[in-house]
């Protein structure tokens, strides 16, 4: 099982590192940048909008479903020809209760337009995941590999042409980027659709409304997990644009949507660990087999490069920023330095947030697998209040930043509950020797990246050089405490 997670998850970043990574800093900065922090700010704000009750279109059956298709393959027939037909009933429900909800906030006609597109858009989004989960329900982790990425890729090739090509003559709006994701989400759900028809040997719909009502009971459990998690995962940028008065509410929830786009980026690749393991670990656990070399294997991978790429991008925060986002034309020198350095220490501490988000998606994923629910609801309520009463106290006078701190604490408290909800559950032998190197590897990684700082400032050496020393130094590091074992790791992938 270690070989298969080891070698699908090769594919899976490849094929992500190859698309994503260019879609987030190429296409999503060059439309913030073309269209402006306010602008950009008030898009991102709805769009996080239309995840606070996208529990609604899905009621937690994606995981659910693949959990269950992993552990019974046979049922992907029986399950698709009725759940197909309740997730158009959930997404009648869901847009009703969103525009009901962006009313109610007060949001003008614009803005109400801009919510109605991206509601939809938010479902295609989520029909998008429960077909997916089939296809990797099944363990075609290729294939599935290839849909997660072709929503980005068509968007890549419209909003390249879009924004560096005289196809028009206009100057890029952001409703042209909504658009866009519009039809590169329809033409993904229509691909991945066919696939899971063609494996699920599909004939027709059912209306089964026992059946509906079976699958709500027994989804419910993930449902609310899902609903509390996008609270606290993002409300963020809604409270700052909403709580702060005026235009500086567009302002500042675009300088949070700016430092946010590299976590995103980041988050990424460590979102792609649980794609692979919620169905792996779900297989394991119905087999009786040993789950914590793999659950091991997965959180120092992972730790490693969260812990990496988080004190790098601290140190460098301003550097990071000023490459990513110049000067406006209508801004003036000394706008442009203040928002680049607000921005910085938003970015500097969200950055942070990718360590205990990367443990969440290996601990959180293999309690979702063996049905802990109730825990792990447990904890996201209490996340999500922990999270609002930050951003309460915090934004009126800190703003951003202030949700930064929020976010920071909240994601870092609930992953260690897991860590230790998860050891208690599945009695992991504590290991003083693991925890020392993990130790001893942040110890020196945190000297690395302030020491490759100090050299840069001094030496006025490129700040790019500098950087890439962090990286250099943590591999080193890893293979010398024996938490990269490159020779175990050959002979995983090569083992017959």
């Amino acid at each position: 099982m270690n070989k298969k997670f080891i070698t699908n998850l090769i594919i899976l970043l490849f094929l992500n590192l190859l698309i994503k990574p260019f879609w987030i800093l190429g296409i999503d900065r060059g439309v913030q940048n073309a269209v402006g922090a306010q602008e950009y700010g008030l898009y991102f704000a709805i769009f996080n909008f239309t995840f606070l009750f996208s529990i609604l279109l899905d009621m937690g059956i994606t995981n659910f479903n693949n959990r269950n298709i992993a552990q019974n393959h046979h049922l992907l027939n029986k399950y698709f020809s009725s759940i197909v037909i309740l997730r158009f009933l959930l997404a009648i429900l869901y847009s009703v209760i969103t525009l009901s909800a962006g009313l109610l906030v007060c949001y003008n006609s614009y803005q109400m337009a801009m919510l109605a597109i991206l509601c939809f858009n938010q479902f295609l989004i989520s029909f998008i995941l429960y077909l997916r989960s089939n296809i990797s329900g099944l363990h075609y982790f290729k294939t599935d590999s290839i849909i997660s990425v072709l929503d980005r890729f068509l968007m890549i090739i419209i909003c390249g042409i879009l924004l560096w090509t005289n196809i028009t003559d206009n100057t890029f709006k952001i409703e042209w980027f909504i658009f866009t994701q519009t039809f590169a989400y329809l033409i993904t759900a229509l691909v991945a659709a066919v696939i899971v028809i063609k494996k699920a040997k599909f004939q027709r719909l059912k209306w089964n409304f026992p059946f509906f009502v079976l699958i709500i009971k027994q989804s419910f459990p993930f449902a609310i997990l899902v609903l509390l998690m996008a609270f606290y995962n993002r409300i963020d940028s809604v409270m700052i644009e909403r709580i702060l008065p005026g235009q500086e509410g567009g302002h500042q929830a675009g300088l949070y949507a700016s430092a946010y786009r590299l976590l995103d980026a980041v988050n990424m690749m460590a979102y792609l660990f649980s794609v692979i393991l919620l169905p792996m670990f779900s297989r394991m656990i119905k087999l009786k087999e040993n789950i914590e070399r793999l659950a091991r294997l997965s959180f120092t991978l992972l730790f490693l490069l969260s812990v990496t790429i988080a004190l790098g991008s601290f140190f460098f925060r301003t550097e990071i920023m000023t490459m990513l986002y110049p000067l406006h034309p209508a801004e003036t020198p000394l706008e442009y330095t203040t928002r680049i350095t607000d921005t910085s220490w938003i970015f500097g501490f969200l950055m942070f947030g990718f360590i205990p988000i990367s443990t969440t998606y290996v601990f959180g994923t293999l309690l979702t697998a063996n049905g802990n629910l109730k825990y792990l609801n447990i904890m996201a309520g209490c996340g999500m209040v922990l999270n609002l009463t930050l951003n309460f106290i915090l934004i009126p006078t800190l703003e951003a930043l202030g949700s930064a701190y929020a976010s920071l604490t909240t994601q870092s408290l609930t992953a260690l509950a897991q860590v230790l909800l998860a050891v208690w559950i599945f009695k992991f032998k504590f290991n003083i020797n693991y925890l020392a190197k993990l130790l001893v590897f942040v110890c020196i990684i945190v000297f690395a990246s302030y020491f490759s700082f100090m050299i840069y400032e001094k030496l006025h050496i490129d700040w790019k050089i500098m950087l890439l020393t962090t990286p250099a130094i943590a591999f080193i590091t890893g293979v010398f405490t024996g938490l990269l074992d490159f020779r175990a790791f050959i002979q995983v992938v090569l083992k017959k």
